[in-house]
């Protein structure tokens, strides 16, 4: 009479999925929450352990987003690099040798030059960086925003022409987030074509 039935056992609800923006972890019982703020108060009471405690806790949290900035995790983007435009952006332009890089090393050896004494070989090799970064730069809107246009529309190109020049201009290792590709690689299987 007073038994559970089978299909009082079959009923019961599956532990749901957690959100997907979500927090990740469950919200802590009241008595874990009590401790934790009796721990909070009790460091209160000394200034100087309370200070070094949380200089700890600022450079944790500063060296956990520095690494996911490096790594590219979204959460740890700023919003001028976040989302999936931003992102291929990134890889387009990580995937290919852009003569911008060379730009600044390329400056530094017509100045080296120029201060030698061989004020024609300078002023040719900074004319001529000039002219191919220029050339490299609108080779490389042309191609970007026609892959852009393709796989992502029209509306999602503002300020790429912008961050994908930016980007071209670091040197490869100076990069942040550091490339996800290498040199001539594909993307396609990343971002699949429309």
């Amino acid at each position: 009479m007073f038994r559970r039935t089978k299909s009082a056992v079959e009923a019961q609800p599956e532990p749901a999925a957690p959100k997907a923006g979500g927090k990740g972890r469950p919200t802590p019982t009241r008595k874990e929450a009590e401790a934790a703020a009796r721990a909070r108060a009790k460091a209160a009471r000394n200034p100087k352990a309370a200070k070094g405690q949380s200089r700890a806790m600022r450079s944790e949290r500063s060296q956990e987003i520095r690494a996911g900035m490096r790594a590219g995790e979204e959460k740890y983007l700023l919003p001028r690099d976040q989302g999936p435009v931003r992102r291929f952006v990134r890889d387009y332009v990580d995937s290919r040798l852009n003569m911008a890089e060379f730009a600044m090393p390329l400056l530094i050896v017509s100045l080296l030059a120029q201060v030698g004494g061989a004020l024609n070989l300078g002023a040719g090799i900074m004319n001529a960086t000039l002219v191919v970064v220029v050339l490299d730069a609108a080779w490389l809107r042309f191609r970007l925003r026609r892959q852009l246009r393709e796989r992502f529309g029209k509306e999602h190109l503002k300020g790429t022409t912008f961050y994908a020049l930016m980007r071209a201009l670091q040197m490869r290792f100076m990069r942040i987030p550091k490339p996800q590709v290498r040199i001539g690689q594909e993307l396609t299987g990343r971002y699949p074509k429309p």
